[in-house]
């Protein structure tokens, strides 16, 4: 899929129309920053990525919070103006430019919610979760849920931080190595159809090693077993004692049913304990992923931030920015860790009125026992046995889950191991995928920079993950931007020649980054060669001089003349 056009729509009034073109696309900021008293900052070119961004299901929220503004990272000016003025932002998608009759899709969005909410494909509604799943299947004809649809774009929309500065590892600092392993397959067209279930796999088993660490704190395994031996023991020689009193059937029979109604509250309050257990366990989980939605002093960070801005005037991440991405990831994942809280509860709740139904039976029985004339002797050995009797009730029930955790983590591990071998047979595929990514890898870099870069892949117990090797080392700021443009570009046409379903277009911020020499390479040799669109928003006067602007130029922007014109 290619960008076809990009509408900005303040109801019904076309603001701006973005018409692309394959090859190179420039958002050119005409602001002169050799004159101090101007700045390329606030004028919109980075918001056409992220306008992008949005319609291709990402939250919008750093259309109006970015460090370009200069207020407390929010600027109250756009945000108003997008949703009090019902901007709605269009962005057409074509299978190919070159072709008239090609597939469109076609996204509309806007920035309000509930019943004022467009959030359109093709002119139909879908929802949040339903969103992203649809564009998923349009583009690259997938129905699998791992990975996301925002996953497998993330290297396409290079606007934030950490795709930025790095060439592979593109999703959030947080994300674990099975996340990625379906990733990197999946760009490589190798999908892998149980990567969402590795991932569930994986969290089980944290949770079932969690408990078993919390029960190891009361009681081993070993330790269970021990007692249980002796409890047995003091309960058998205390039954023979026992029977050494003549007692008529009735009082038999109805002591017979008090100690079974007293082993039943006891294992009944056991198995709340450990539903309380999993209960406070699962809290926890969550009580610390809220935790790290942090509650840092704001302004602090803001008065380190301006200082490094001082030393560092390119500098494009905001504290508050990165903090409200990382809370997001963390708020999904308190959901799905929650998801079974609702289960436990009732639970507890249906054991508790069992045992109030118990205790008043266990009440009525012992007001009859009392009147058939127990002796002294009897009473005291009964009063042992029901000791004897909860203590054994309650080191079972410890016993029993200290069982059902290992057969649990047996069972998930060998699930995985059976799901790994799957994805371990496909290592040569892989290897012959990475081969021939590496044709186009290695050839584009070394036209950039007379040097080879070369993806290879590691793997441990985990799974697979993918790692980038430069012959010199690692790569300074300019020389990294150049690997992951040389990455990007080497990925189209990996794609193409395998038939895998891409995004055909790149947005790259901060170009000014990377040295003349190569993006004179990248615009005016290499992109022209790729069947893409490499879309930079740029400051004019940080392009070399032979770069021909007007031939590559989609907008141009000013302190005059700003993208939303406000």
């Amino acid at each position: 899929m290619f960008l076809k056009e990009l509408h900005i729509h303040k109801s019904e009034t076309l603001i701006r129309k973005i018409n692309f073109h394959k090859g190179i696309n420039l958002i050119i900021d005409e602001t002169m920053t050799a004159d101090r008293k101007e700045s390329g900052n606030n004028v919109g070119k980075t918001t056409v990525l992220r306008l992008i961004d949005f319609c291709l299901g990402g939250k919008g929220e750093n259309i109006y919070r970015d460090p370009e503004f200069k207020e407390k990272g929010s600027n109250t000016t756009i945000e108003n103006f997008l949703k009090n003025n019902n901007i709605i932002v269009t962005l057409i998608l074509k299978e190919d430019l070159e072709l008239v009759l090609s597939n469109e899709i076609i996204i509309r969005r806007n920035f309000l919610s509930r019943k004022n909410k467009i959030q359109e494909i093709n002119g139909e509604y879908y929802n949040n979760d339903e969103f992203p799943k649809i564009l998923k299947e349009l583009i690259f004809n997938s129905k699998s849920s791992k990975p996301t649809f925002r996953q497998i774009i993330a290297k396409n929309i290079r606007d934030e931080k950490s795709r930025l500065k790095n060439t592979v590892k593109v999703l959030h600092p947080t994300t674990k190595q099975e996340e990625y392993e379906a990733l990197y397959f999946f760009w490589l067209g190798i999908p892998i159809d149980e990567a969402e279930r590795k991932q569930q796999l994986h969290s089980l088993i944290k949770i079932e090693e969690d408990l078993q660490r919390r029960l190891k704190k009361e009681y081993t395994l070993s330790k269970i077993e021990q007692s249980l031996i002796i409890i047995n023991r003091n309960i058998e020689q205390l039954e023979k004692k026992k029977n050494q009193f003549n007692l008529n059937e009735s009082y038999e029979s109805d002591l017979a049913k008090l100690n079974q109604i007293k082993s039943n509250i006891n294992r009944l309050s056991t198995q709340i304990s450990q539903l309380e257990l999993r209960k406070e366990l699962i809290v926890e989980s969550k009580n610390e992923l809220e935790k790290e939605i942090a509650n840092i002093d704001v302004e602090q960070i803001k008065f380190l931030y301006n200082e490094a801005k001082i030393l560092i005037p390119d500098l494009q991440k905001t504290f508050e920015n990165t903090l409200r991405f990382h809370n997001e990831m963390l708020v999904e994942k308190k959901n799905y860790i929650t998801q079974e809280l609702p289960e436990i509860e009732n639970k507890i709740k249906t054991l508790n009125q069992s045992i109030r139904d118990l205790i008043s039976e266990e009440k009525e029985l012992s007001e009859l026992l009392k009147k058939s004339g127990a002796l002294e002797e009897l009473e005291k050995i009964v009063l042992e046995l029901n000791k004897f009797h909860e203590q054994k009730g309650n080191l079972e029930e410890q016993k029993r889950l200290w069982n059902q955790t290992i057969s649990n983590i047996e069972k998930y591990k060998e699930e995985l191991n059976s799901i790994d071998k799957n994805i371990t047979s496909k290592e040569d595929l892989l290897n012959e995928r990475i081969t021939i990514f590496n044709k186009y890898f290695s050839s584009i870099s070394q036209k950039l920079y007379d040097e080879q870069f070369v993806l290879s892949y590691d793997k441990n117990e985990k799974g697979f993950e993918l790692n980038i090797s430069t012959v010199s080392g690692n790569p300074g700021t300019g020389k990294k931007k150049g690997q992951i443009a040389a990455f990007d570009l080497a990925y189209i046409q990996f794609a193409d020649e395998l038939g895998i379903n891409c995004l055909h277009f790149i947005l790259h911020d901060q170009i000014e980054n990377v040295h003349d020499n190569q993006i004179t390479s990248l615009l005016n040799e290499i992109v022209s060669n790729i069947n893409c669109q490499y879309v930079l928003p740029v400051l004019k006067d940080k392009l070399p001089d032979n770069i021909d602007t007007d031939k590559f130029m989609v907008l141009s922007l000013s302190q005059e003349e700003k993208l939303f014109k406000i």
